[in-house]
């Protein structure tokens, strides 16, 4: 039994053994796979990101917000027309003509800044749209920047839609004098 003994004792040390060379073994990292991670780390930061969609996405929807609810510059165009308007009035034109120039013009100026504004905010939104159409194949654009492209893009439709009325009076037109 004493040999029995010795016997165990000396496989579980050779067990032991092959066990210290295995971990040792793993522990090595093939030269083959560091490469392999440089380029998965290229490949992540080459990659676009989307804040350009996401920007151009949120600027369209904000300027349809100001082609409905008006521009500071729309507002200052007005107000030199108006000034305009006073100053090529004569005193004997008739309240018609007086109305048209003054305030008409003016109204016609506010509609066309109006409706600028609606055509970018239109473009801008189209074109966020289209753009995966043109990038990475297989890249999906994030699902906010497209509901945020189409509501500048319906809010684009929306302002040009009323700039066209206000520009041609339909809506919101001249009183006529008389």
């Amino acid at each position: 039994m004493a040999t029995n003994a010795v016997d165990e004792t000396e496989a579980t040390k050779a067990t032991t053994d092959e066990k210290a060379v295995d971990t040792t073994k793993s522990d090595e990292v093939p030269e083959t796979e560091v490469p392999a991670a440089a380029d998965d780390a290229q490949t992540k930061e080459e990659a676009p990101s989307g804040v350009g969609q996401g920007a151009a996405a949120v600027v369209s929807a904000a300027l349809g917000v100001v082609s409905l609810t008006g521009s500071w510059i729309g507002t200052v165009a007005s107000a030199r027309q108006n000034l305009v308007g006073q100053l090529e009035t004569a005193q004997n034109a008739g309240v018609a003509q007086q109305i048209q120039a003054v305030y008409g013009d003016a109204w016609q100026t506010t509609a066309l800044w109006g409706g600028l504004f609606a055509l970018t905010a239109l473009v801008v939104g189209v074109v966020t749209l289209a753009r995966p159409a043109f990038g990475t194949p297989g890249r999906i654009q994030a699902p906010w920047i497209k509901s945020v492209a189409w509501a500048g893009v319906a809010l684009g439709v929306i302002g040009l839609f009323l700039a066209v009325l206000k520009y041609t009076g339909i809506l919101l037109g001249l009183p006529s004098a008389g």
